[in-house]
């Protein structure tokens, strides 16, 4: 498989599932500005969407959207459980949260990176994501992850948001369960060594 990402962007929620899941796969850098990849080949024949990430298959087959890469790569890898069962309820709930954190929190995010947007206007996004984070905060009360003892692929999504909020300076700081959270993701191995991968933590 070969993984197509933008360092820090959402491409780094499936590459901490593709190491979490054990998959071999190879990683390839992509300009989002000028649409190019390293070699300066042009990304959007490879994706016309011109995003990250894109999952191009070992068949070829291109897979794109973050959510549903990541739960294809779960399913790739079942003795890892990153993923309930396929029609469980509990692989409801984790859609349930897939589709919070795409929402309500990476859509969200999205003006915040826009030069051109004015700050009354972000200002108004960063209340509506600090009130998204409460309510994850009283979610993990109890909780280690965000479906109780075990890790999934919405935690690494998540831990993508959460780094973005520290990018954006948006003060979590108030949110203790959240704050416990972010350091338990934060000391996983795979999570560290996808942010070695893409140059945003320094080899220890």
């Amino acid at each position: 498989m070969k993984l197509y990402y933008a360092p820090g962007a959402c491409s780094l929620s499936p590459h901490i599932a593709l190491l979490e899941a054990g998959l071999p796969y190879d990683l390839v850098k992509v300009d989002l500005r000028a649409k190019k990849l390293e070699n300066g080949d042009d990304y959007l024949t490879i994706n016309p969407k011109g995003q990250v990430p894109a999952l191009v298959l070992d068949s070829g087959e291109l897979v794109t959207e973050g959510p549903v890469i990541i739960q294809m790569i779960a399913d790739r890898a079942k003795d890892k459980d990153l993923a309930p069962a396929r029609d469980s309820a509990e692989r409801y709930k984790l859609q349930e949260w897939l589709n919070f954190v795409t929402t309500e929190l990476h859509k969200n995010f999205s003006p915040l990176f826009q030069p051109v947007i004015p700050d009354d206007v972000k200002n108004f996004f960063k209340d509506r994501l600090m009130a998204k984070f409460k309510y994850i905060d009283g979610q993990l009360a109890g909780r280690d992850y965000l479906m109780g003892k075990q890790f999934t692929v919405a935690d690494g999504y998540l831990f993508v948001m959460l780094a973005w909020a520290d990018r954006l300076k948006l003060d979590l700081s108030g949110l203790s369960n959240l704050m416990a959270y972010k350091a338990r993701l934060a000391a996983r191995p795979k999570v560290k060594e996808a942010l070695t991968k893409e140059g945003l933590l320094k080899a220890a």
